[in-house]
């Protein structure tokens, strides 16, 4: 027999499955199961955007593009940021289309961590920051949100996590998977401490355009912050464009190239239909994404009141798709809550603990499904609650 583990990279080796997969593993081997566990958008991708791709394949638009991304697309997301967030990039050299966010994620870690270094990583948060930067060989500095602070960054904890090994903050807000968002008075002190300590920002904005009751605003946004800014966003959530696999990064040349570099021989270069739907859905999408982001909200609240009224502590999410209830009251793990929801009432969420284990005595729910779907969920969480309760 071969002994593999002499061959396989230590670092890979050390980083666990997503737990979020393996609820959804679960889920999907068993029949009538309610899933509220991927965060993908319910509503197919809008025709018209459909339609842009199909016209491209009829053109013969299949070959290898720019490795930065089709000029066209950059143009129109330099466009979109303008219109939607007040942002400005050269579409040249500021610019990079990726393949999904997640491979923007990737390529600014790596562009910028090193051995010894230092990032810091607010949690819960999605599952990828800590492993890919763990893979750099640099060290995960993890920032615990709580839920009386509404999960938000706290500025003190900020400056007590960073050091002169410091590097790199990542950003993820609107939060997967708390809900939690920050506001621009709220970022002003993020940005301060970024500023005064030197260091650079990583702003994962995939759900800014979930934002309910006020506008998102893009920390790259704030006076001296754009320099010092790495913005990474996608078409996944608000175009319902999850399998498109499409995303961006836009940041200075200076930080861009080198992420380019990496793409290059990474990817080469993203799907060139996916690259035509994408400059449909940027060009003409804007109605789209209020018609959606209108009926998550309705989901939200109908999703959080309902909680609420079954007894589970939650606190109100204003961003994404994500509920983020606490189930502490029960005695009883996020993942034994949530196996035995699964087995018992055949309604499967995610323990909190996926995300971080800060995220410990929570669990995620998301609400991009139907209200139908949701109700149906609200009262098998219900019957189980009272169950545990005796």
């Amino acid at each position: 027999m071969i002994d593999y583990n002499k061959f396989l990279s230590p670092r890979v080796t050390s980083v666990k499955r997503s737990g979020i997969r393996k609820f959804f593993d679960i889920a999907e081997e068993m029949k009538d199961v309610l899933s509220l566990t991927v965060g993908e958008p319910d509503f197919i991708t809008p025709r018209h955007i459909r339609d842009e791709a199909i016209e491209s394949l009829k053109k013969g638009l299949t070959h290898y593009g720019s490795n930065n991304g089709i000029f066209e697309l950059r143009v129109e997301i330099d466009k979109y940021l303008k219109r939607r967030f007040d942002l400005s990039y050269d579409p040249k050299d500021e610019i990079l289309v990726t393949v999904g966010v997640s491979e923007a994620i990737d390529l600014a870690i790596r562009a910028i961590l090193s051995p010894g270094d230092e990032a810091i990583v607010p949690l819960p948060a999605f599952v990828c920051y800590a492993p890919l930067i763990s893979l750099t060989g640099a060290a995960p500095v993890i920032i615990h949100t709580k839920m009386k602070d509404n999960f938000k960054l706290n500025p003190e904890d900020l400056k007590a996590a960073i050091t002169n090994k410091t590097k790199l903050l990542i950003l993820p807000f609107p939060n997967n998977p708390t809900g939690a968002v920050m506001e621009k008075p709220e970022l002003e002190e993020i940005a301060k401490i970024v500023k005064e300590t030197d260091i650079l920002v990583l702003a994962d904005e995939v759900y800014a355009e979930l934002s309910y009751g006020f506008k998102h605003t893009s920390i790259a946004g704030l006076p001296d912050m754009r320099e010092r800014t790495i913005l990474v966003n996608g078409f996944s959530k608000a175009y319902a464009m999850t399998g498109w696999r499409l995303g961006y990064a836009c940041a200075p040349d200076q930080i861009l190239s080198q992420m380019a570099k990496i793409h290059q021989y990474a990817i080469m270069c993203a799907p060139r239909t996916s690259q035509s739907a994408g400059i449909k859905a940027m060009r003409d999408g804007d109605p789209d994404i209020e018609y959606m982001k209108n009926d998550y909200n309705g989901r939200r609240k109908i999703i959080y009141e309902g909680l609420k009224e079954i007894g589970i502590d939650c606190f109100e999410p204003k961003g994404a798709f994500y509920v983020f209830p606490s189930i502490e009251k029960f005695g009883i793990s996020s993942y034994e809550f949530c196996e035995r929801l699964l087995y018992e009432e055949k309604v499967a969420i995610v323990p909190g603990d996926a995300f971080g284990e800060p995220g410990e005595g929570f669990t995620r729910i998301c609400y991009a499904y139907s209200v139908s779907h949701i109700n149906k969920a609200l009262e098998k969480i219900d019957k189980f609650v009272n169950k545990i309760k005796k």
